[in-house]
C-alpha cells in the first residue's frame, strides 16, 4: 500500500498536467499569501486544547473532553469532502485505525461542513471514526486554523463548479487550515502541525506513533 505522502505526490504530479496554468498559479499565490500573512498559525503543544460540542455525521452530540476520558485523542481538521487532499487524508487515517484504537486512542475528523455533507463524506470514504461538523467554524477558530479566502481564489473555485460556502451551510468563504493535533488525556496538546499549504498533510503513521509512544 503506498503512503499518504506518496498519493498526494501522485495526485499533485497529474493536477499539475490537467489544471490550467493560471488556475494553478493563482491557487500558488493564494497559499503564499497565506504563509506570509501569519494568519491561523494553529495552537501549539504544550497549549491547552480548546473544549468543544459538536455534532457527528448522524447529528449525535460529540464533547471532546468526554472523549478524553477515554484515552488520548487525535483531532484532525480537514477543509471538506470536497477536497481530494482531505479524502486522501480521511482514508489514510482510516487505514490507521485498528493501530490508533490498540494505543487506547480516539479519532476525531472535524470540518466546516454541514452535518449532511459530513456524513456524505463518512459514506464515501467509509470511515470507521468520529466525523465532525464544525458549523460557523467556531472549534477551528478557538485552534487558530480559520482564514477567509481572497476573492481571486473564491472564483476559481466557482469557475471550478465548487460552491464552499454552500458545503458548509453558510455565505462564508472561510475555511480552517488542515492541522492534526494529539491531545492527552489532560487535555494538553502533545503534538501540532499545522501547514499553510493544503496539498501538506501529516503522515497518519508519524501521528500513530506519537500515541504509541505514549504508553511507553
Amino acid at each position: 500500500m503506498t503512503t499518504l505522502l506518496e498519493q498526494i505526490k501522485e495526485y499533485k504530479e497529474q493536477f499539475k498536467k490537467k489544471a490550467p496554468a493560471e488556475k494553478q498559479e493563482l491557487m500558488k499565490r493564494a497559499t503564499e499569501e497565506l504563509r506570509a500573512s501569519g494568519t491561523a498559525q494553529g495552537l501549539k503543544a504544550g497549549e491547552k486544547a480548546p473544549d468543544f460540542t459538536l455534532p457527528d455525521a448522524a447529528g449525535k452530540k460529540v464533547t471532546l473532553s468526554e472523549e478524553l476520558k477515554n484515552g488520548p485523542v487525535i483531532l484532525t481538521f480537514y477543509r471538506g469532502g470536497w477536497c481530494p487532499y482531505c479524502n486522501l487524508e480521511l482514508k489514510a487515517y482510516q487505514r490507521e485505525l485498528d493501530a490508533i484504537n490498540e494505543a487506547g486512542a480516539n479519532l476525531i475528523a472535524v470540518s466546516p461542513e454541514t452535518p449532511d455533507a459530513s456524513l456524505s463524506t463518512k459514506e464515501k470514504n467509509e470511515l470507521d471514526f468520529l466525523v465532525l461538523s464544525d458549523e460557523g467554524g467556531n472549534a477551528g477558530k478557538a485552534y487558530d486554523l480559520v482564514f477567509d479566502m481572497p476573492d481571486y481564489l473564491i472564483e476559481v473555485y466557482k469557475d471550478s463548479g465548487l460552491d464552499v460556502a454552500a458545503h458548509n451551510g453558510n455565505d462564508d468563504w472561510r475555511l480552517p487550515k488542515p492541522a492534526t493535533f494529539v491531545i492527552g488525556q489532560n487535555g494538553v496538546i502533545l503534538f501540532a502541525e499545522v501547514d499553510s499549504d493544503y496539498t501538506k498533510r501529516t503522515d497518519p503513521k508519524k501521528v500513530v506513533s506519537v500515541v504509541q509512544n505514549l504508553n511507553k
